[in-house]
């Protein structure tokens, strides 16, 4: 008798489980899953339990033969594993608070991928996914695994650079949060859209918008600058752009560029932001409170609305939707973080980058794009550089090599303030950056 599928969800106990359960639900005719292994740590065991119960509920409601197994043994997961989707935060939501509370007292943004933010996230995530790749090769070497822990373009680039994974895809809701968006504008099916990508994680770019293959950028791009466009996704607020400057770009800016356009004005508003309501982390955190409430009802069998709250929208349709065309060899085109291969003319070969890909059971095949437009491809070059150096930081331990990447960051205004914040931030998050602190004593 055939093995069945099995997939190993690392971070199963986060508030995000339910969209994936639903994904694998919805597309069983397409990717009959068997073993859905959920595992986490020990502080999230309570979490784990909830939600895996409510995964099992709304495995049984669905009628479908899926064993959902609960586990803090993350080797039992993973032994002879098709497909690992790791979508888990090291240091929980108050690593996060920090990564945005400590960067706003030096006039910084304090953001969870951008910025000094982003280099810690790597900085405390890199050493965990490298010992999960390591196990994989052990225990399940040809599984695919697929990324959804952010910052996903960075985490992506350790593991093509340091592990010996190859079968490896990032994933992000923003581009599929684009294009549903652009659908909603236009008022027309999701399936009728499709965007070419190119960029990095939260630094990609649309380059054409066509609807059943007819180019409507230039009616995209009026709509965009219209004042009630509020934006793509529900965590980063719409601010309207300057239609000059987005007819002069003249290529689809992802809502993340808020943060390097209008810098300033997203400083200021997180600041005030983090005075009035808590930090995004902090909102979470009441969130996350209200659905594990909600999770533990034992008449709840379905992904309960509030979740599109907490700024995972379709997840599990991009998650699941990769995993069914990688399964099934089907050739379509979605937008994943995957190695350049020469698809962006401007990037190295070796590094990750996030493009429109053909998915194919031997994985994504970059769509060529060439060189990027000119006034985009510098910024890129810029965060592809900043990426590369904390992926290297993250892995050595190097304090010196965390604060080039820190300083040439284009959200921190000078290496003086760069120190400072590295300063304050390693402290913070000592428990969970073991090798600065083994290297500097």
């Amino acid at each position: 008798m055939a093995k069945g599928l099995k997939v190993a969800t690392i971070g199963g106990g986060s508030s995000y489980t339910p969209e994936l359960i639903e994904g694998f639900i919805k597309r069983y005719h397409e990717f009959p899953l068997s073993e859905l292994w959920l595992v986490d740590i020990e502080e999230g065991k309570e979490k784990l339990e909830i939600v895996g119960n409510l995964a099992k509920r709304m495995v049984q409601k669905a009628g479908l033969p899926i064993n959902v197994h609960l586990t803090l043994d993350r080797r039992a997961a993973l032994k002879e594993a098709d497909f690992v989707t790791t979508q888990f935060r090291v240091g929980l939501l108050e690593a996060r608070a920090k990564d945005e509370r400590i960067p706003l007292k030096y006039g910084v943004l304090g953001q969870e991928t951008n910025g000094p933010g982003g280099l810690f996230k790597g900085l405390r995530t890199i050493p965990v996914i490298l010992d999960i790749c390591e196990e994989m090769e052990e225990l399940c070497p040809e599984a695919w695994l697929i990324n959804f822990t952010n910052p996903a373009g960075m985490v992506t680039e350790a593991v093509l650079r340091y592990s010996n994974i190859d079968k490896v895809v990032g994933l992000c809701n923003v581009p599929i949060g684009m294009e549903m968006g652009i659908a909603k504008l236009l008022n027309v099916e999701h399936s009728r859209i499709r965007i070419d990508f190119a960029g990095l994680n939260h630094m990609v770019y649309g380059l054409d918008v066509f609807v059943d293959g007819v180019s409507v950028k230039d009616k995209v791009m009026n709509l965009l600058t219209d004042p009630k466009h509020t934006g793509f996704v529900k965590n980063i607020p719409g601010y309207g752009w300057e239609p000059e400057f987005l007819q002069a770009l003249d290529v689809l800016p992802c809502p993340y560029h808020m943060y390097y356009y209008k810098t300033k004005t997203m400083v200021d508003k997180d600041i005030e932001n983090a005075e009035k309501e808590g930090t995004r982390a902090e909102v979470v955190q009441r969130l996350e409170k209200e659905l594990f409430e909600l999770y533990k009802d034992e008449n709840l069998a379905i992904k309960p609305p509030q979740l599109e709250k907490r700024g995972g929208a379709y997840y599990s349709d991009a998650a699941v939707r990769l995993i069914t065309s990688i399964y099934n060899d089907k050739g379509d085109i979605q937008p994943v973080n995957t190695m350049n291969r020469g698809a962006i003319a401007s990037i190295p070969y070796e590094s990750a980058v996030e493009v429109s890909c053909m998915i194919t059971k031997d994985g994504p095949r970059p769509i060529t794009v060439g060189a990027l437009p000119v006034p985009v491809r510098g910024l890129v070059q810029q965060i592809k550089s900043f990426e590369r150096i904390a992926a290297e930081a993250a892995v050595t331990g190097d304090y010196n090599t965390a604060l080039l990447a820190l300083t040439i960051n284009p959200l921190t205004p000078s290496d003086k303030i760069a120190k400072a914040i590295l300063d304050e931030m390693l402290e913070a998050h000592k428990e969970h950056l073991p090798k600065f602190f083994t290297v500097l004593n």
